[in-house]
């Protein structure tokens, strides 16, 4: 079985055609989902999906690119989080590409879901973009590594991905790992402990090759797996495998509910 550990499948242009993707999971195997929180208008739309789908898992926050909807408070992001199929904290972090001023609103921002997560026992899920040094920083000093987490769609170097990795976080490879110029990305693949390592989609964006350009879902995500036993000179099977237990290890309280 396959997790996709990170995809936005409540997003139109995949929930048009949502018996289509469910679908092709079960074709490819792919046993769990887990959709991501990015507003919380959109909230309880990404929570109804995983009640109506035993193996449709949640998280609860709000992007850093987010600028037009309602801030979180710390509190609401507690009472939100104790929803037993919202597993995570995110998706959070920093973006400094869409934001090149830095403002502090999205450090805050960040902070405040760190707290979050501190507080209900529930991991992290970290988007970093352009904002390495302050991403680390910040998740230092606000005591990350109690809770650990998840660093999706990592497109960082391998001194990141250390640093990371000794706070507590996991590694999530997406479709871009498929890409031919993604050799970084590629050297991080390959150096990753298998342990610590997961696969997404973040479906509906970047899909993999075959499909590059394409409408990425969660059944896709086998490419992911593919490349990085191609990369490791391991078998599919074995990605498969690893990244799986890997997810509910990260995510022990889930195993149980997901049987798709």
């Amino acid at each position: 079985m396959l997790v996709d550990s990170h995809c936005h499948i409540d997003f139109p242009e995949l929930a048009e055609n949502f018996q289509q993707l469910l679908d092709l999971m079960r074709e490819n195997d792919v046993g769990c989902a887990v959709c991501i929180s990015v507003t919380l208008e959109d909230f309880p739309r990404v929570l109804a999906l995983a009640e109506a789908h035993s193996h449709i898992l949640a998280t609860i926050g709000v992007h850093p690119e987010t600028t037009n909807g309602r801030e979180p408070t710390l509190d609401e992001l507690i009472a939100l989080a104790q929803h037993p199929k919202i597993i995570a904290i995110g998706e959070t972090g920093l973006d400094y590409y869409w934001h090149k001023d830095a403002p502090e609103w999205q450090r805050e921002r960040f902070r405040k879901h760190i707290r979050a997560a501190i507080a209900v026992g529930k991991p992290l899920v970290i988007h970093n973009r352009e904002a390495t040094v302050d991403t680390l920083r910040l998740l230092g000093e606000e005591g990350a590594g109690q809770v650990g987490g998840v660093m999706h769609c990592f497109t960082e170097n391998w001194e990141t991905a250390e640093a990371a990795l000794a706070m507590g976080f996991y590694i999530s490879l997406s479709g871009i790992v498929t890409f031919k110029n993604a050799l970084t990305i590629k050297d991080v693949a390959r150096r990753v402990p298998l342990d610590r390592l997961l696969i997404e989609t973040d479906a509906p964006y970047l899909a993999p090759v075959p499909y590059r350009g394409k409408t990425n879902q969660p059944g896709y995500v086998k490419y992911v797996a593919e490349e990085i036993a191609r990369l490791r000179d391991i078998s599919f099977e074995e990605v498969a495998k690893t990244t799986t237990d890997n997810f509910f290890h990260l995510f022990p309280n889930t195993r149980l509910s997901v049987s798709p």
